[in-house]
């Protein structure tokens, strides 16, 4: 992996059961309206399954592109990066697809008297990093907000 790849690790806790935490994780409705602390109209194609290929894009269809490469419902949900999407095309030539292939952003649930903790862990371009753990941040906190209305 690209040495200018950092990993990213956050956590809140949630005061909903880890069903719900993953609703919100997975459904569109819920993850248009977190997705859009990384950049507005952000939302994601993919039908979740494992080997799946997921696309998250934003409203000018630019985004990235990777394969679903763990899903145990309720429990952890991992996507692999192979490359970006520009103008709605795939890209997993150019140097910046080449530095994301492989990366992989990771999400776990565990639930203990009906408190969930999401754990979430990424790997970012160095130059990136701070604005992702920002927009992290404000995301978690959507997320939560989100599991604990219903």
């Amino acid at each position: 992996m690209n040495a200018e790849i950092q990993t990213l690790k956050k956590s809140i806790q949630i005061n909903a059961p880890k069903e719900k935490v993953w609703e919100v994780l997975l459904q569109d409705n819920y993850t248009r309206i977190w997705y859009a602390e990384f950049s507005e109209g952000t939302h994601g194609e993919t039908d979740w399954q494992l080997g799946s290929k997921a696309k998250f894009m934003d409203s000018n269809n630019d985004g990235l592109v990777g394969t679903v490469v763990v899903n145990r419902p309720n429990e952890v949900i991992s996507i692999k990066y192979d490359g970006f999407i520009s103008g709605g095309k795939e890209d997993y030539e150019s140097e910046g697809a080449q530095a994301m292939k492989g990366t992989r952003e990771t999400y776990r649930l565990t639930e203990n008297n009906g408190i969930t903790q999401l754990a979430i862990e990424l790997d970012t371009a160095e130059e990136y990093y701070l604005y992702m753990s920002s927009a992290w941040n404000k995301a978690l906190e959507k997320i939560k907000v989100l599991a604990e209305q219903n």
